[in-house]
């Protein structure tokens, strides 16, 4: 028998031909999931009936939660679309978040509006993809992992592996059937220099690139709006605008068209920070210059490129 205080969903009683048992609803995405928790008996049903006035107690807190979460849209904080919410949601659920995941790109820089008091909107903060970061050796730390798997999870929600260029076949990417939401997991890219990782406590694997190691170092909470609110975890919003002007220059093929949305992401996140959090800001721009020449030689690249974010980092040098 599994313990009833660590399965999440409702529960309810099921009569099968071999006898009467426990099993718990969880809803993933738009679709019922039902979980076995145990025979019927007397102690299961004194369980039970304390896992219900904890439930009761959450739905309470999950109702406040959703006011908090509307009267912040109301006040023009970005919300995800329903696509994006119901993905971050299953992946928060599951213990993607809580074991080490990191949301980066610009879902990420969508979230910096509550945690800067200002309203990020327009093209800058458009996207359909879900980027998770995590470091690979999280696992030597963490003896945890996602439950229930990440792949169960999102076959509930119709992504699927896409094909790679990885010789193993091995899929860091997911995509929706039928088109729409791309979900890629990342990883720094350590001494070993491979391609593709094993992120342990998220049973999956995770597409490595330079430079990543910087922008998910210390993140930060964050909430997106979502239904009562999904919690999450975001890089520090100065680490974010830093790592942008690095990987602007970074971009080859199709990844050049980027540019331009990196560098003004850059550029906004910096004019609020100059004047809110001017020393945090300038600690980031100084552990990035001493991280080597190639940091440097990339940063000065999107200076020249953008001589007003030059301007805005004079300002706090």
């Amino acid at each position: 028998m599994r313990d009833v205080r660590a399965i999440a969903g409702s529960p309810f009683l099921k009569e099968l031909p071999q006898g009467k048992y426990w099993y718990a609803r969880q809803r993933i995405g738009d679709k019922p999931v039902d979980r076995y928790i145990g025979p019927d008996s007397d102690d299961m049903r004194q369980l039970i009936a304390r896992l219900r006035e904890d439930i009761q107690d959450d739905k309470s807190l999950e109702r406040h939660s959703a006011l908090l979460v509307a009267q912040l849209r109301a006040a023009g904080l970005a919300a995800v679309d329903r696509q994006t919410g119901s993905i971050l949601s299953a992946m928060a659920r599951v213990g993607v978040f809580r074991l080490g995941g990191t949301l980066v790109g610009t879902h990420a820089f969508r979230l910096y509006g509550a945690e800067l008091g200002f309203a990020f909107s327009g093209t800058l903060a458009v996207t359909q993809d879900v980027d998770i970061a995590a470091f690979e050796n999280l696992k030597l730390a963490i003896d945890d992992q996602v439950d229930p798997s990440l792949a169960e999870t999102f076959k509930t929600l119709s992504l699927e592996p896409a094909p790679g260029l990885d010789p193993k076949g091995r899929s860091t990417r997911w995509r929706l059937k039928g088109g729409g939401a791309m979900v890629d997991f990342l990883a720094p890219r350590m001494q070993s220099k491979s391609e593709v990782v094993k992120l342990e406590p998220l049973n999956v694997y995770a597409q490595t690139l330079p430079f990543l190691s910087y922008l998910i170092a210390e993140p930060i909470p964050a909430v997106a709006l979502y239904r009562s609110g999904v919690l999450v975890q975001v890089p520090k919003p100065e680490r974010y605008a830093v790592h942008k002007l690095i990987v602007a220059q970074r971009r080859t093929g199709l990844g050049v068209a980027k540019i331009a949305k990196d560098l003004a992401q850059a550029e906004t996140l910096i004019r609020v920070l100059v004047e809110d959090r001017p020393q945090e800001l300038a600690i980031a721009y100084e552990i990035a210059l001493n991280n080597g020449a190639k940091w440097r030689e990339a940063i000065a690249s999107s200076l020249k490129q953008r001589p007003e974010i030059n301007r805005l980092l004079d300002e706090i040098s």
